[in-house]
């Protein structure tokens, strides 16, 4: 059974940085055609914010482009997230995700079959 697994959220000030992690547990994280994270605020949508392909690509989203960064540690099989110039409206749970198969938009939380528990991010101003 696949699990995903998240840590390294927390409360950091406007303009700080935070770094979340994500392990998958019962397979190799390089073997999912995609992994990538979404956040969550109270009261909106899922929003997407970073993916990176099997073969180490990396896409953003418009909202996090220059300020955030996706990578994967083979060794480690996990996937980062690196955030800095933290906003308040960062502030959101974010979730780890990945896909085994290619299905619909990858910027869609719908394309993504795997999903961790969650870490909040919290940005105070």
């Amino acid at each position: 059974q696949v699990q995903l697994v998240e840590s390294g959220g927390g409360l950091v000030q406007a303009g700080g940085s935070l770094r979340l992690s994500c392990t998958a547990l019962g397979r190799t994280f390089s073997s999912f055609i995609m992994g990538g994270w979404f956040r969550q605020a109270p009261g909106k949508e899922r929003e997407y914010v970073a993916r990176i392909s099997s073969g180490g690509s990396t896409y953003y989203g418009d909202s996090v482009k220059g300020r955030f960064t996706i990578s994967r540690d083979n060794a480690k099989n996990t996937v980062y997230l690196q955030m800095n110039s933290l906003k308040p409206e960062d502030t959101a749970v974010y979730y780890c995700a990945a896909a085994a198969s290619s299905y619909g938009l990858w910027s869609r939380a719908s394309a993504y079959a795997y999903w961790g528990q969650g870490t909040q991010v919290t940005v105070s101003s």
